[in-house]
C-alpha cells in the first residue's frame, strides 16, 4: 500500500527491520497476552507481533489506514477506529484482565505503540485510567520526552512530566531509535519507553489531585527556591530552611507523594 505520512496525525512510519527487531525483543509479546497498539501505521510492528499473538487489537484514526487494515481481514485482529486520546483504554484493559484471570492468569495486558509525537504528553496521561489493569506499556517517543519521564531529581531534565508519570510507574529508557529507522525520518530523535505500573503506590483520587497542585506549584518557576513557589503551603507541610532553599527539581518522587497526602488529609 503506498501511504503518503499525515503531517496533523503526526506520522513517521518505522523502516528499519533490525530495530524493528529491537523493538519486538523489547515488548516481549507472549501468545496468551493481550495486546493493543497505538497506530499501527502500515504494520512495521503489528506484523510481527501477529506473528506472536493468538489475537491482538489495534487503535487507528486515518480513515485510509483503517480500512487498509479492515480490508485484510485478519481474523485475529480487532481494529478500533477511534482517536486515542477519546479511546476508553480503561475499559478495554478491564475486559481484558478479566478474561486472562478466567482464562491464561500468567498472560499480560500490554499497550504499546509508536505515539504520535504532537499528542504524546496528553495521550500519557490519558492511558493513566487503566493503569490498574495494565501490566506494561511500551512506547517509541520523541528521545528528549523519553529522558524526562525517566530523570530522576536532580537531573536538569527532571519535571512535572517525571513527577506525575513516577508517581504511577516505573520507566526504563530501553533503546535509542535514530532519525533514519524512519520514513520520512523526522527531525528529532526517538527512543523506546518500557512502562511498568507500580504495585507499591496507591494514590486515592485526592492525593493524585493534591500531588497535581502542588507539583505544579513547585514546577511553575523552575529556577526559584521551594521557599517561594511553595509559600502557601511550606506552613501546613511544616517544611524546614534546608527543604526550602532547594528548587523544584530537586526534590524525589516520593517527597511529593508524601506531601500531597499530607495536603490531602
Amino acid at each position: 500500500m503506498a501511504h503518503q505520512a499525515r503531517k496533523r496525525f503526526g506520522q513517521h512510519f518505522l523502516v528499519d527491520s533490525g530495530m524493528i527487531h529491537l523493538i519486538i525483543k523489547a515488548i516481549d509479546p507472549q501468545p496468551q497476552d493481550a495486546l493493543i497498539e497505538i497506530g499501527p501505521g502500515l504494520g512495521a510492528m503489528t506484523k510481527p507481533l501477529l506473528n506472536c499473538l493468538d489475537a491482538m487489537a489495534v487503535v487507528e484514526l486515518d480513515r485510509d489506514l483503517v480500512k487498509f487494515w479492515k480490508n485484510q481481514a485478519i481474523q485475529k485482529m480487532q481494529v478500533h477506529e477511534s482517536d486515542a486520546l477519546k479511546f476508553d483504554f480503561q475499559a478495554w484493559a478491564k475486559e481484558q484482565k478479566a478474561l486472562l484471570q478466567k482464562n491464561a492468569p500468567e498472560a499480560r495486558v500490554k499497550i504499546v505503540g509508536n505515539l504520535p509525537y504532537n499528542i504524546s504528553s496528553p495521550l500519557l496521561f490519558h492511558l493513566m485510567s487503566a493503569v490498574a489493569d495494565v501490566d506494561e506499556q511500551v512506547f517509541m517517543l520523541q528521545a528528549e520526552v523519553v529522558e524526562r519521564m525517566a530523570a530522576q531529581h536532580g537531573d536538569s531534565e527532571y519535571g512535572r512530566l517525571s513527577v506525575m508519570l513516577q508517581s504511577k510507574y516505573h520507566m526504563e529508557n530501553v533503546l535509542d531509535v535514530p532519525p533514519e529507522c524512519f520514513d520520512p525520518p523526522p527531525k528529532v530523535n526517538s527512543a523506546i519507553v518500557k512502562m511498568i505500573p507500580r504495585k507499591d503506590i496507591h494514590l486515592t483520587p485526592k492525593e493524585y489531585e493534591s500531588l497535581e497542585r502542588i507539583v505544579s506549584m513547585a514546577f511553575a518557576q523552575r529556577r526559584k527556591v521551594l521557599r517561594n513557589n511553595l509559600s502557601s503551603v511550606k506552613d501546613v507541610l511544616q517544611l524546614s530552611d534546608d527543604v526550602l532553599g532547594l528548587r523544584a527539581q530537586d526534590i524525589s518522587v516520593e517527597d511529593y507523594i508524601s506531601w500531597a497526602r499530607q495536603l490531602a488529609h
